[in-house]
């Protein structure tokens, strides 16, 4: 009975445990299945905020390119508007410079050493019992052995000031042929800018056509604008005829707007109707022509131009035959007085060529032409210019290609206006001179363009400046430094300037805009 009772204790305790074991994992299977359900949950709604956030970011993406079509739009709408705020006269004599040269600063060397004074050497006379006990003979040997020392301070000392005398005058001469040389090539520039003034005022008929190649070459237009035109000038018509040439209708976006499409996750371009297209192109052509008789007008106060003869022509592709073709879509001709009265802010363009009497393309997005205003080359073949802006607007000296002579001379021009005495050059070198105290001294200055410097031109330098017991030394490579150029500098008292930084000097301490291009162009 015992053994019995004792088999169904055990068999029952199996069986409780065996329930809150089965109770124990229920309730864990159920635990990792909330678990579970919930970081479904979360992952879910990561999900939701990631394709929400996604959709706004491509949102915004839609909204900045129609924000860049806006302004596009706003630029071209704008042509004849925001030339209306500037004076388009040229005043030339705004383009002299001042004669103006640092005056001669002689440094350390334009201040004589004190000359020895015998007191400094003159023993003290014996006294007392030391004059009674022979201090009289000690006295005179001392005094012989003073006088020795002070004759010899005092050669050292006229020698010293003879060299300082010797260096001061050639600073001085250095000086005044660096101030000769910079004063006659101001006076050279401001000479040929009268002369310019003299001719444009004179009627000359190249310096008028190149006084309002200035005043168009002055005007901003949208980058993608030819700003590309021929010029002439009749003096006894007083006539200037303008050959211009116009955007081509590409100026204008084709696309509408932009939207985004969250089904094919992609911007979708609206396009521009056609008919808007030819309207705006229509419009754009006679703002141009429009603006550039204003600039020409205006800019005249010298009365030079009576009459201004416009052909606006385009440079494109017929997209019917594929060739090259140059039709006129705008043919004005006017007089300053009835273009003057014109209030340019109130009108619209195409209206006002209409008043104009101006022939308009009547459909110049297909290129249909209108008969020339005047032909430049059978009219005023012997006096027509051609220009083109952004080829030809960069008249900045080419600091890779000018002759030799030049390139030393303007490297010495800088550094003499920066402070240096620059001396003489010998093949790009020069051993020049800091005046100023204390920091002031020796300076040697090397120059090197048409090859980019090594580390051994940096090591030459360095022993140049140790060998002429130099302050500091200034090399000058317009093409930039081979990486271990700088390195081999490392400790040394050099300063390495590359061709960015010699032009950011010319243009703070000159005024000179130069450029390095290579091949020149």
């Amino acid at each position: 009975m015992q053994r019995t009772h004792a088999t169904q204790a055990a068999a029952e305790q199996r069986a409780r445990t065996a329930a809150t074991q089965q109770r124990q994992l229920i309730r864990r299977n159920a635990e990792l299945a909330m678990a579970a359900a919930q970081q479904a949950a979360a992952d879910a709604e990561r999900q939701r905020e990631h394709r929400r956030l996604y959709a706004e970011a491509r949102t915004a993406d839609a909204a900045a390119a129609n924000a860049d079509l806006r302004a596009r739009l706003s630029d071209l709408d704008s042509l004849l508007l925001s030339t209306l705020d500037v004076d388009d006269h040229i005043d030339l004599d705004r383009f002299k410079k001042p004669i103006e040269v640092p005056p001669f600063d002689p440094g350390p060397l334009g201040r004589p050493t004190p000359e020895p004074s015998w007191q400094s050497y003159a023993p003290q006379e014996p006294r007392g019992v030391g004059k009674i006990l022979g201090g009289e003979r000690l006295h005179q040997q001392q005094t012989a052995q003073a006088e020795r020392a002070f004759a010899q301070a005092k050669a050292q000392w006229a020698e010293r000031e003879e060299r300082r005398t010797r260096q001061l005058a050639l600073r001085r001469r250095q000086y005044e042929e660096s101030r000769k040389r910079y004063e006659a090539k101001l006076l050279a520039y401001n000479a040929e800018v009268d002369r310019f003034a003299a001719a444009v005022a004179n009627a000359d008929p190249a310096s008028v056509v190149e006084y309002f190649a200035m005043v168009l070459g002055n005007s901003v237009y949208p980058d993608d604008f030819p700003q590309h035109f021929r010029l002439a000038y009749l003096p006894k018509k007083r006539h200037l005829l303008v050959e211009y040439h116009l955007p081509p209708v590409e100026v204008i976006p084709v696309v509408k707007e932009y939207r985004y499409d969250r089904v094919r996750d992609d911007l979708v371009a609206v396009p521009r109707d056609e008919a808007e297209i030819r309207r705006r192109y229509t419009e754009i052509i006679s703002m141009v022509a429009l603006r550039t008789v204003h600039e020409i007008i205006e800019a005249d106060r010298g009365g030079l131009v009576a009459e201004v003869l416009f052909n606006g022509i385009v440079d494109t592709i017929d997209r019917r035959t594929g060739r090259f073709v140059r039709p006129c879509l705008v043919s004005l001709r006017t007089d300053r007085d009835t273009f003057a009265a014109i209030k340019l802010r109130r009108v619209d363009p195409v209206a006002c060529l209409k008043h104009l009497h101006a022939g308009l393309s009547p459909s110049p997005a297909e290129l249909e032409g209108v008969p020339p205003a005047v032909d430049l080359d059978r009219d005023a073949i012997d006096s027509t210019q051609e220009f083109n802006v952004l080829r030809d607007i960069d008249e900045r000296p080419n600091l890779a290609t000018m002759d030799a002579a030049e390139w030393e001379q303007t490297v010495a021009d800088l550094f003499g206006t920066m402070g240096l005495a620059m001396g003489t050059a010998a093949d790009g070198r020069w051993q020049a001179t800091d005046p100023r105290p204390l920091f002031g001294g020796p300076v040697v200055v090397h120059a090197v363009r048409g090859r980019k410097v090594d580390a051994a031109a940096t090591r030459a330098l360095g022993d140049a400046v140790a060998e002429a017991g130099a302050t500091k030394g200034i090399l000058v490579a317009l093409d930039g430094y081979e990486p271990q150029a700088h390195e081999a500098g490392a400790g040394r008292p050099l300063e390495l300037l590359d061709g960015p930084a010699l032009l950011n000097l010319l243009a703070e301490h000159l005024g000179v805009k130069a450029r390095i291009e290579p091949d020149g162009s």
